[in-house]
């Protein structure tokens, strides 16, 4: 790990305006697949007159918030970094709520393809200007006139020579040592909490963090602190009422709103909440956001997830503290929680589904070892090897978006795609060195420090 850490120690004119278009646009999606992929170039000026130049393009985001994550634009020949925002026209922004919504204050461009209209002004939540440029209309119809194909989430980087030219066995030690510099941070942070909270409650912290998945990370950990593990072991027969009724998800008339087989549930959830509320409802709402995912990732589920954990605690604790860690013994504990209400629901007020749901799947499971029982296990001694038993989960796109980057396409990383612990160094060695660039990949030193890499 030392040599990963001595890796890291060394890092680090087309008009504004644009004619109405003739023919119909197409969707957002392809738009921004055109951006990305760089068709309507990087040159441009905005409403102001000023000089725009795309450094980097960043991350394409397909989660909710900017369209695109971690960017460099260089306005005025003062560079930024931040989000980039694509609309189709200037009003898009208000009327799609950026100027209300936090996870816009960053914002350093907005594009837009269409000009006109209403008199729109692109400002964030803090009353900050965002520079506009508008896509000109002969960039715009010449790209639409070309033929559609899908755009790669991310583009290959200058590294890749430079690691296919590397010894396998030589790869396999630079994603070791990410893989554990990763952990280290990871265990570091879970001490952290447990030295303030105790080791119960920052494994319950993390258990939250992992159901909320992307979207919900941040909103299950503030539900964890609000409505803290040791109030739960002591009701446990009100556990899930408790969880609902801190994350802000019970109101007195939510049976009357729902289908008649709930009814009786959730009339309970409340008359049990309303009791408890003075001790634990807050003002201040917790930022869940349940729009841009899957059904069974409905916060609502999540929830109940947790809530299902704790009601299974001993047993939890006793095989995620275990050493050596019994990775296939926790994930079929976790595997096997279940609910009768939660068995064929979505939400509070769904109706039921027809096939039974997994409460917390084996996805998930995997995330929870990978991120936090894993990393914790090797600060207290665990073997790496142990860790790499542990099968990668599916594929996410930040897991794909770092294949591409480092080695050119998912095919080419493929022997570095199939354990958990290799999708933890390829996040990590992405992190550490293409996050940390804000040259397009023309200045990042990990091509050129790759040559030099010593097992």
């Amino acid at each position: 790990m030392k040599a990963y850490a001595g890796l890291l120690a060394a890092v680090w004119d087309r008009s504004s305006v644009a004619e109405p278009s003739p023919f119909p646009l197409p969707s957002e999606l392809e738009l921004q697949a055109l951006w990305f992929a760089g068709t309507f170039g990087r040159d441009f000026r905005d409403a102001s007159g000023n000089t725009v130049r795309i450094v980097q393009f960043g991350e394409w985001n397909r989660s909710a918030g900017p369209d695109f994550l971690h960017a460099a634009v260089e306005i005025a020949g003062v560079l930024r970094e931040g989000p980039i925002e694509l609309d189709l026209r200037p009003s898009d922004w208000e009327a799609h709520g950026h100027g209300a919504d936090p996870a816009f204050e960053d914002t350093v461009l907005h594009v837009v393809f269409v000009d006109g209209g209403p008199k729109s002004f692109t400002r964030t939540l803090g009353h900050r200007d965002v520079p506009r440029v508008t896509i000109p209309h002969d960039l715009l119809e010449e790209a639409l006139q070309q033929p559609r194909s899908e755009t790669a989430i991310a583009k290959p980087g200058r590294c890749v020579h430079p690691l296919a030219a590397m010894a396998p066995v030589a790869v396999a030690h630079l994603m070791r040592e990410a893989a554990e510099h990763r952990a280290g941070r990871k265990a570091a942070r879970f001490l952290r909490v447990a030295d303030a909270h105790g080791r119960d409650a920052a494994l319950y912290q993390a258990v939250a963090e992992t159901l909320g998945y992307r979207a919900n990370a941040l909103a299950m950990r503030l539900l964890s602190q609000r409505m803290p593990l040791a109030a739960l072991r002591e009701d446990p027969e009100h556990t899930e009422a408790l969880l609902f009724g801190a994350a802000g998800f019970l109101a007195p008339d939510l049976h009357e709103k729902a289908p008649p087989d709930t009814r009786e549930h959730l009339r309970g959830l409340w008359e049990t909440w309303w009791k408890a509320r003075g001790q634990w409802e807050s003002t201040h709402a917790i930022p869940w956001k349940a729009g841009g995912q899957r059904p069974a990732n409905h916060p609502h589920r999540r929830v109940a997830a947790l809530a299902a954990v704790v009601r299974e605690w001993p047993k939890f604790r006793k095989l995620a503290m275990s050493r050596p860690l019994d990775a296939d013994a926790l994930v079929k504990l976790l595997s096997k929680l279940d609910d009768p209400f939660w068995a064929k629901r979505y939400t509070l007020a769904s109706a039921a589904t027809a096939t039974p749901l997994a409460l917390f799947g084996k996805a998930q499971a995997t995330e929870l070892l990978a991120n936090h029982l894993f990393p914790l296990a090797l600060h207290e001694g665990e073997s790496f090897d142990h860790y790499l038993k542990l099968a990668a989960g599916a594929r996410n796109e930040k897991v794909r978006r770092c294949a591409i980057r480092l080695f050119g396409s998912e095919d080419a990383a493929s022997t570095w795609l199939k354990k958990a612990a290799h999708h933890q160094a390829l996040l990590q060695i992405y992190r550490d060195f293409c996050l940390e660039d804000a040259s397009d990949c023309a200045d990042c030193p990990f091509p050129e420090q790759l040559g030099q890499w010593r097992p």
